[in-house]
């Protein structure tokens, strides 16, 4: 429905202003909808590779973990020896405006040596160890993959959300109002011509 703005040449030239901006607008945000669809079209098929690893990762380790059970006694002690990892880090990297999380694990000595006691353990026990350091490498990947799915899908969905108000509403809107006034306008000047006409005639005659 065209806005019924007062129709004057003024007011169609703004009103011309504003449909280029909004096409304009809407272009820009297909763009951005496309990048953001295919940036996290990329991020999902490496989310698959890497839920495919974790999950053999996460077997392979539980599988030696029993196994250094059975065989070394309950590893429960051993595994209060292990340090909370705290090396974790956390950047960010800007996709047309969208902040996706890097995370990283921060290298340091304490990745490089064990933790516990040799001489009271088995090479079960270190295999276990080695499988489930994996594991939490793959988790943080895991995580930051996920959680740049999770921000570009919200970001695709408020930005077709804005395209679409565009394409369905104030596009036609302001369309519709240039129609307007234009015709207006053009009623106006064969109106003041046919006046003009009018006025010549009887100027004539006279």
């Amino acid at each position: 429905m065209a806005v019924q703005a007062v129709p004057t040449k003024g007011n169609l030239m703004n009103t011309k202003k504003s449909l280029a901006l909004a096409k304009n607008g809407y272009e820009l945000l297909d763009r951005k909808r496309n990048i953001l669809i295919r940036e996290m079209m990329t991020l999902i098929d490496h989310a698959n590779a890497i839920q495919e690893k974790i999950d053999s990762a996460y077997e392979e380790a539980y599988i030696a973990l029993q196994t250094a059970n059975i065989t070394n006694g309950f590893c429960e002690d051993i595994s209060n020896a292990i340090p909370v990892e705290n090396g974790l880090e956390l950047d960010f990297r800007s996709v047309m405006g969208v902040e996706i999380p890097i995370l990283t694990i921060e290298e340091s000595d304490k990745h490089n040596f064990l933790h516990y006691g040799t001489r009271t353990t088995n090479s079960a026990v270190d295999k276990a160890y080695i499988l489930f350091s994996k594991v939490k490498i793959l988790t943080v990947e895991l995580a930051e993959i996920e959680n740049s799915v999770y921000r570009l899908a919200d970001s695709i969905k408020k930005t077709q959300k804005r395209a679409n108000a565009l394409k369905n509403i104030m596009i036609p809107r302001f369309e519709d109002t240039v129609k307007f006034i234009t015709d207006a306008l053009d009623e106006k000047d064969r109106e003041d011509f046919s006046r003009l006409k009018v006025i010549k005639r009887q100027k004539t005659q006279s």
